[in-house]
C-alpha cells in the first residue's frame, strides 16, 4: 500500500479510561493488530460532551427509531447536548477524511445496533441505535462501520476490513481527479470482488462503466461509488465464491489441461462442502493464472486482497 487507512474509533476501545466508571474497553486485536494497519481517529462523545469522567450511566428510553439519552439514577435528559455534539463533530470529522468507524458495542451514544432501549415500565428492547453513531451513519452514508464485538467474529472482521480497504483504494485512484479510464480500469481489477457480494451490482456497475461516454467523470464518479459501497455492504457467502470461483476457471479453461481442471473442481468441491477455506482454490488459481501468464486475472483485488498481514479469504 502506498497510502493510509484512517479509521474513527470509540476512544475506549483503545483503552483510553473515559468510560463512565473511569475505566476502559481496551480491544487488543484493534490496537495490536489492525493498529499497525492504520490511523486511529479516537472519539468519546460522553467525554466531548463535558459530561467528565466518572459520570452518571446513561441509557435509551423511549421510541427506539427515535429515542431520548436519559441518565438512570436522577432521570436527567441529555438527547438535545448529544445532539448538537454530534451534528458538530461529524462535521468536523469530514476533515478527516475516514474509511470507516469501529464503534463501541451496545452504547447508548455510539452502539450502531441492538442497543437497549426501554419503555416506560423499564423494560428493553434490543432494537436500539446509538445517537452518535446514528448521527455518523447518516451523514457518511457510504463509510463501512462496526463495532468491535462483532470484529470478534472472523467472517464479519473480515467483510469489514474488506470494505474498507476497497473504498480506500478507490479513493486514492479518483484524489488525483477521476477519468473515465481511471473509473474503467478499477472496475476491471474489482469486477470480481463486487460479484462475490452481488451479481445484480455487478451488473449493473459493469454497465455503467460501459455506458461511461453518457457522463461526465464527476457523475459517473458518484454513481459508481454508490454502487460499489452498496454492493460491498451486502454479505458474500459460500454459494456466491463458488460462483467467481467457476467464473474464473472460464477465463482458464482453454489453458488447463483436464487433469487441472478437475483439480480445480475438486478443489471448489472441498470449499463448497467446508472442507478447506476459500484462501485454498484462489492460492490454486493464482497459480494458474501465472502459469499461463494471465495479466487481467493477477491484477484482480478478489485473488490478491490487501492487506496480506491479516490474511485475508481464510475465514470466508
Amino acid at each position: 500500500m502506498t497510502y493510509t487507512i484512517k479509521l474513527g474509533i470509540s476512544a475506549c476501545l483503545l483503552g483510553e479510561r473515559v468510560r463512565y466508571d473511569g475505566g476502559h474497553s481496551h480491544d487488543p486485536f484493534l490496537t495490536d493488530t489492525l493498529g499497525r494497519l492504520v490511523e486511529f481517529v479516537a472519539v468519546c462523545p460522553e467525554v466531548e460532551c463535558d459530561l467528565g469522567i466518572p459520570r452518571e450511566p446513561m441509557r435509551l428510553v423511549g421510541d427506539p427509531a427515535s429515542p431520548r439519552l436519559v441518565t438512570i439514577a436522577t432521570g436527567r435528559d441529555l438527547t438535545d447536548r448529544m445532539m448538537r455534539f454530534a451534528r458538530k463533530r461529524v462535521v468536523e470529522l469530514e476533515e478527516e477524511e475516514l474509511d470507516g468507524f469501529v464503534f463501541k458495542t451496545r452504547s447508548p451514544s455510539s452502539g450502531v445496533e441492538r442497543v437497549k432501549v426501554y419503555n416506560e415500565k423499564g423494560t428493553p428492547v434490543i432494537k436500539g441505535v446509538g445517537i452518535f453513531a446514528r448521527v455518523f451513519m447518516e451523514h457518511f452514508p457510504l463509510i463501512p462501520v462496526e463495532d468491535e464485538e462483532r470484529l470478534h467474529d472472523p467472517g464479519l472482521r473480515e467483510h469489514f476490513i474488506e470494505r474498507i480497504f476497497v473504498l480506500k483504494g478507490w479513493r486514492h485512484l479518483m484524489a488525483r481527479r477521476p477519468t473515465r479510464g481511471k473509473i474503467a480500469d478499477f472496475h476491471s481489477k474489482h469486477r470480481l470482488v463486487v460479484m462475490s457480494h452481488s451479481e445484480k451490482h455487478y451488473r449493473e456497475l459493469s454497465r455503467l462503466v460501459a455506458e461511461a461516454k453518457d457522463y461526465s467523470a464527476d457523475e459517473l464518479q458518484r454513481r459508481y461509488q454508490r454502487g460499489l459501497m452498496d454492493a460491498l455492504k451486502i454479505r458474500s457467502n459460500v454459494k456466491k465464491h463458488a460462483k467467481v470461483l467457476f467464473h474464473i476457471l472460464g477465463y482458464l479453461k482453454k489453458d488447463l489441461s483436464s487433469e487441472e481442471r478437475q483439480e480445480v473442481l475438486e478443489i471448489v468441491e472441498q470449499y463448497l462442502n467446508g472442507n478447506v477455506p476459500l484462501i485454498v482454490p484462489i492460492t490454486l488459481l493464482n497459480h494458474f493464472a501465472r502459469k499461463f501468464a494471465k495479466q487481467d486475472l493477477r491484477q484482480e483485488y478478489y485473488l490478491n486482497p490487501e492487506p496480506l498481514e491479516l490474511r485475508m479469504r481464510n475465514h470466508a
